[in-house]
């Protein structure tokens, strides 16, 4: 149990960093107020009632009209940072790491003598036998 719960934690750790990471583009087409179409991988396919560009001449004037057909773009960008540098923290906050990592190892330590701080005391003294007294044995 405890390792699926860890395997688990594990998986959705990585999908976060992942996830964070990751920067994506969203590309949708409306015709008037309603989505035509979507789409993540490439530029969305247009409903054809573009209005096609006229050329404004002299001999032949056109009126143009705003087409009702609009293409908005949605941008997600990622986390570019995801190491920090030591030399970028403060005074303060490096002597916090330090002190940390240097208290943090010498748990880990062991001591050199085995110091033993109650072997200078006698022990109890027993006035009697309390599984006897009250007949509780283990068999």
């Amino acid at each position: 149990m405890k390792q699926l719960i860890h395997k688990s934690m594990t998986v959705f750790m990585a999908a976060v960093v992942l996830m964070t990471t990751m920067s994506f583009t969203i590309d949708m087409h409306y015709c008037g107020d309603s989505l035509v179409d979507f789409s993540f991988v490439q530029k969305a396919e247009t409903c054809g009632m573009e209005k096609a560009k006229t050329t404004n001449s002299c001999s032949n004037p056109t009126i143009s009209e705003k087409s009702c057909c609009s293409d908005q773009q949605l941008i997600i960008e990622g986390q570019d940072d995801l190491k920090q540098d030591f030399t970028q923290l403060t005074f303060e906050q490096q002597i916090f790491v330090a002190s940390f990592t240097y208290s943090y190892i010498i748990i880990f330590e062991g001591s050199q003598s085995k110091v033993i701080p109650f072997s200078d005391h006698s022990p109890p003294f027993i006035r009697q036998d309390l599984q006897v007294l009250y007949q509780t044995f283990i068999i």
